[in-house]
């Protein structure tokens, strides 16, 4: 009798799932822009973004056990034997990819941070193939693994050359976090298979949002919010971590990685249009940008072909 396939296997699901998490994921940087602006925190106050950033992903934490306990009707707990792995997966995942994500995102254009989280995809499946080993390295994932990367290089050439304006708490930053954020989703993976990836994402977020906001607080950070806004976009926030980091790791638990981490390249497509959206400009560089988002999206099919030949 042949097994039936897991929910999020089925091929239409799981690019849908995959397309929906980035669109989340896709919107934070603007949102967080958003936020800062709202909350009246400026670039330098690193305290007080780390605060901010620690009450969405508690608030997410939050949101994610308790929508899961009342659909279970008991409270979602991971075993006792895996709480060490929430302990590793908030630090990964929630304290130190968001740290410096909170902290790069205030001194990056909001165009171009979307952008360069492009480049998770591409780490992401390095990661899983060369340290975790859960998967095999191929040509056709290198190919569209440098192509998705040449989409970030294209959005910051100026003028015919690459844009050499990067600071290490800009830039830096954010590609410090996408590592973390890249190591994180291996241990998604190998954790995923031991207990249930809705508590461990739910626990795991309420600690390292519990740890940042605490010690961002007793390092004198404060949130001022100077509009009704501010809350709505915080909830926001919180909510798209809770659902797109869910989705992410049940997506995880039954995919190859670099199936689904390729879709991580579209963040930037729903980045740059909500970041137009939201922060219009008459002079944004729009051919630039489109060939930049056509790269990243060619990058989607071929590592696509890339995980096809695998099974070959």
């Amino acid at each position: 009798m042949q097994k039936k396939m897991p929910f999020f296997a089925r091929p239409l699901v799981a690019v849908l799932c995959a397309i929906g998490c980035n669109m989340l994921w896709g919107s934070a940087i603007p949102f967080i822009n958003l936020g800062y602006r709202l909350f009246d925190i400026p670039s330098g106050a690193v305290t007080t973004q780390i605060l901010f950033a620690g009450c969405r992903f508690f608030l997410a934490g939050l949101l994610t056990i308790l929508f899961a306990s009342v659909q279970k009707k008991a409270l979602v707990v991971p075993k006792r034997q895996n709480v060490d792995k929430v302990v590793k997966l908030a630090a990964t995942q929630t304290a130190l990819q968001y740290f410096f994500f909170y902290i790069g995102v205030a001194n990056t254009e909001s165009v171009k941070g979307a952008i360069i989280q492009g480049l998770n995809a591409f780490v992401a499946i390095l990661i899983a193939c060369y340290i975790f080993r859960t998967e095999k390295m191929n040509l056709l994932k290198w190919i569209g693994g440098v192509v998705g990367v040449a989409g970030v290089v294209v959005v910051n050439l100026k003028g015919g050359a690459i844009d050499t304006s990067v600071r290490l708490t800009g830039e830096g930053f954010l590609l410090i976090s996408m590592l973390a954020g890249a190591c994180s989703s291996g241990l998604i993976k190998r954790y995923a298979q031991l207990d249930d990836p809705v508590a461990l994402s739910g626990w795991q977020f309420m600690l390292g949002g519990a740890v940042m906001a605490v010690g961002a607080f007793l390092m004198g950070g404060r949130l001022h919010p100077q509009h009704i806004g501010a809350v709505g976009v915080l909830l926001y926030l919180a909510m798209l971590s809770a659902v797109a980091y869910t989705v992410w790791s049940l997506l995880l638990k039954v995919n190859p990685v670099s199936r689904i981490a390729v879709f991580m390249f579209l963040q930037p497509v729903f980045g740059v249009l909500l970041s137009l959206i939201l922060y219009g400009s008459s002079d944004v560089p729009l051919a630039r940008y489109a060939l930049a988002l056509a790269l990243v999206s060619l990058s989607i099919v071929i590592v696509g072909k890339g995980q096809q030949a695998e099974k070959k």
